[in-house]
């Protein structure tokens, strides 16, 4: 596990691959953003996509996962602060099996908060034919070593 002392600028981190099925998508869709073309994938076929898409919330839900559960494992969870950007350049569709590459693009001290830290992560989601899906950067609080839970 690491801590905000022990991540460096520059320092990238992958997570393992997680297959996107139909039933999930449309499972997801029905739930969280309730589109034909996320939940009907005959109704999919006349949307702007011409195809059975997931919903970019669902591909960032996914992301988080792999995140959570990839290398950079952090002490005290992924505690998110701030997302600057978050892109959606292609849709996911059924069958595409996803990962994340993070990166440390900045670290900063945490004003008023000397348990933490902050990094800035670019986190780029990439479907089996290496084609980005999503490309987020967000600000994450991370715990400093020495400090104990919070």
């Amino acid at each position: 596990m690491r801590y905000w002392d022990d991540l460096q600028v520059g320092e990238k981190f992958g997570t393992a691959e997680y297959a996107m099925t139909a039933e999930e998508i449309v499972a997801f869709a029905r739930q969280y953003d309730p589109q034909p073309f996320h939940t009907d994938p005959a109704a999919a076929q006349q949307s702007f996509f011409g195809e059975h898409v997931a919903s970019g919330w669902h591909t960032a839900a996914v992301s988080m996962r792999l995140m959570v559960q990839g290398e950079m494992a952090v002490v005290g969870g992924v505690i998110g602060h701030v997302i600057e950007e978050l892109r959606f350049p292609r849709p996911v569709r059924p069958g595409d099996r996803l990962r994340v590459v993070q990166e440390v693009v900045e670290k900063t001290e945490f004003p008023g908060r000397p348990t933490h830290g902050r990094i800035k992560l670019r986190c780029r989601t990439f479907n089996h034919d290496g084609k980005l899906v999503q490309d987020m950067t967000a600000n994450l609080v991370i715990q400093r070593r020495g400090a104990g839970a919070v």
